[in-house]
């Protein structure tokens, strides 16, 4: 058992490595969108070393446009926006991660036992998860977030409970179909429970879909969370963050000062298509897969 585990984790590594390299599908996608991911990964973990200052500190006069001392030029408080930019990273990071394991926590094991056992149980939660799905993302993560008050957690678990019914949904669709294979049956004839057919046979091969997801819903994630930023129902005075720099340099963009709305928006932009190239270099590369 646990060989069969790890030969299939190494085989789901390889795949996702070979398009890295030579002319396989999707494979400019992936290193461009892994280019930009890690990029900003980098920022994120050695924030203290690439910001030239503190991104909360008046550091200079206001509204000055970029120069070599100030990258991106300085917002209407005088704290240097590159600064702010560079930290601002770990937030959105921290946010759209621990709300896509969290949403991955819940809507993968319920989509599990929903398509194996079906019957009432596979109705009930489905009725349920189409209900969720039936309203628009952000006016959902909306209303949960104005509940629960701004902080990055609350930001996290309101936008894990708006991605939860895609990973329900797939993975149902998936378990409808492999519960049916011969390796099931044959878990089955020698005595498998359900609980090891669901998580060691059905969700190893289920690896590529929740990956793809993953990339994708991670992407729309992103720009929840600037949106929620933007409302101001993520963060709060004075944290760093693109959403909320992006609110905040609105009023002051028909006056010229157009650093203050571009960067952090680019950045937004730039992350989400990141993670939305690896999504489309993985799809691709499973359709390719399938169709051998």
């Amino acid at each position: 058992m646990a060989e069969t585990l790890a030969w299939r984790t190494r085989n789901l590594a390889t795949s996702l490595i070979a398009p890295l390299r030579g002319r396989a599908p999707g494979v400019w996608m992936l290193r461009v969108g892994l280019a930009i991911v890690l990029t900003v990964v980098f920022m994120a973990v050695f924030a203290p070393f690439i910001a030239p200052y503190s991104p909360v500190k008046r550091v200079d006069r206001g509204y000055l446009p970029p120069s070599w001392e100030h990258l991106m030029g300085t917002d209407n408080l005088g704290r240097d926006v590159f600064s702010r930019i560079v930290w601002g990273a770990r937030i959105i990071l921290k946010v759209v991660f621990m709300a896509s394991a969290l949403s991955m926590a819940v809507g993968i094991p319920l989509g599990l036992v929903s398509g194996y056992y079906g019957g009432r149980l596979d109705r009930v939660l489905s009725m349920v998860m189409d209900s969720m799905y039936a309203f628009p993302a952000l006016i959902l993560a909306i209303a949960i977030a104005a509940v629960l008050g701004p902080s990055p957690t609350n930001t996290a678990i309101a936008i894990a409970f708006v991605y939860v019914p895609t990973y329900f949904r797939m993975v149902r669709g998936q378990t409808l179909s492999l519960k049916s294979q011969l390796f099931v049956e044959a878990a089955r004839a020698i005595g498998a429970t359900h609980r090891s057919i669901m998580f060691n046979y059905i969700l190893p091969n289920l690896g590529h879909t929740i990956l793809v997801v993953f990339s994708l819903s991670v992407a729309d994630a992103i720009l929840t969370e600037a949106g929620l930023s933007f409302l101001g129902l993520s963060v709060t005075v004075p944290t760093p963050d693109w959403g909320y720099d992006l609110r905040k340099g609105q009023p002051f963009f028909l006056d010229g000062y157009w650093w203050m709305v571009f960067f952090p928006g680019m950045m937004v932009m730039l992350l989400a298509m990141g993670f939305a190239l690896i999504g489309e270099a993985l799809s691709e590369r499973l359709s390719t897969a399938q169709t051998r």
